[in-house]
């Protein structure tokens, strides 16, 4: 199938529905989902349009004061970015959320339109923003093409009334796109039709995210303001919101285990954090566990260099972007079996996969660390993906979903 752009042709015009978007102020929000459209808006066969729904509760909040101060519209580059509010009830309102965000947003989304017409409407995580695209596709009359990432499959799917919103979505979707084959598989079991779910991988800057010296990166690292991070001994990364799921709290207990120049740094905030810090304070680690916060992109990918191992044991994942920007700065990975994990990790070289467990851990992160791999061939295993790739590969699903054709499934 060539779905190379034809010099001349008119763009086809993608409406996204993305609850998962960037804003002014919350700048890493979705930043994987801003990036993916911007790679597909740098095509010369698509035009990007953004509606970006954001939930806001029926009283004013603190907690929700940065968001809703984001701005109604903005031009972010190659795409057209709508902000659109949409009442929520935290907790309480998630079985409507799909009928409210359409609520909100169909009217400017008939409007854009009715001014220049679209030709599929996507949906950037499923749900959500599935079950809402859905009506907003039906009510222009438009294909619909489906992302899942992970969580929404894995969260959203074990609640009746999501499932049941999410099973019609993928029934009226002309493709359904997941980010690994384990994913893909997950859905599958759920029961959508495996006939219309492809896998698209995740994208990665090469540019920005490549080897440095590690000893280099590491004396940048310690540099950091108010990060404590030596520029002596053995460093673990754990990249990643500070939440149950992502397991910090098994590398904390692992560390334990592993000697006293080593010393492990988590880059991510989250609710975990308070428990995380009282586990290394009840284990004797607070000197050796540092907690860096919110890392910029910017300065992520000196970070990855500077690690000797990436620790990541989340108890769920699609296929997570840490995991291959780890890999492209030449750090190896410390994983568990969680979905597409052994689609990454394909070659030792790569890294380890173990049981969630503080000691499977620690033996793994001791071998890695007593016979590392070059950095070199570490980024090498990374090497397959890339912004370019993915956005061909989005192009041709939805050039297929327009013009009727069956997707091209793994």
């Amino acid at each position: 199938m060539d779905d190379t752009p034809v010099e001349g042709a008119r763009p086809r015009r993608l409406l996204s529905i993305a609850t998962l978007y960037p804003t002014p102020r919350r700048p890493a929000f979705g930043r994987f989902v801003a990036r993916q459209l911007h790679a597909l808006a740098a095509r010369d066969d698509w035009d990007v349009t953004v509606i970006n729904p954001i939930g806001l509760p029926p009283v004013k909040l603190a907690r929700y004061a940065d968001v809703a101060a984001t701005v109604p519209f903005e031009q972010d580059g190659d795409l057209a970015v709508h902000h659109v509010p949409f009442t929520l009830v935290p907790g309480l309102s998630g079985r409507f959320n799909p009928a409210l965000i359409a609520r909100a947003v169909l009217p400017l989304a008939r409007k854009l339109h009715a001014e220049h017409s679209f030709d599929l409407v996507d949906a950037q995580f499923f749900y959500p923003d599935g079950p809402a695209a859905m009506r907003i596709a039906d009510a222009l009359g438009l294909p619909l093409a489906i992302k899942a990432r992970g969580s929404d499959i894995h969260v959203w799917g074990g609640n009746a009334s999501a499932r049941k919103q999410m099973l019609a979505a993928a029934d009226r979707a002309a493709v359904l796109l997941s980010v690994s084959h384990a994913l893909a598989r997950d859905m599958a079991a759920l029961g959508m039709d495996r006939g219309k779910i492809a896998v698209h991988y995740t994208g990665l800057d090469h540019d920005r995210f490549k080897p440095l010296p590690r000893a280099a990166a590491r004396q940048l690292a310690s540099a950091m303001p108010d990060q404590n991070i030596p520029v002596e001994g053995r460093l673990l990364l754990s990249v990643g919101a500070l939440i149950r799921i992502k397991g910090q709290s098994l590398a904390i207990e692992a560390l334990a285990q592993l000697p006293a120049d080593v010393r492990l740094a988590l880059a991510g905030t989250g609710e975990n954090e308070p428990v995380l810090r009282a586990l290394a304070a009840r284990l004797d680690l607070a000197e050796r566990v540092h907690f860096l916060g919110a890392v910029g992109h910017e300065t992520l990918p000196a970070l990855l260099s500077a690690g000797d191992v990436m620790v990541l044991p989340s108890e769920r994942e699609g296929l997570a972007n840490a995991w291959i920007e780890a890999l492209a700065c030449g750090t190896p990975l410390v994983i568990p079996d969680v979905g597409g994990a052994r689609e990454v990790v394909n070659d030792p070289v790569a890294g380890r996969i173990v049981e969630r467990t503080p000691t499977a851990i620690a033996d793994a992160v001791r071998d890695l660390l007593a016979d590392p791999p070059a950095q070199d061939a570490v980024a090498a295993s990374a090497a397959r993906f890339s912004w370019d790739a993915n956005a061909a590969a989005l192009a041709g699903f939805y050039t297929a979903a327009v013009v009727g054709r069956a997707p091209a499934i793994d």
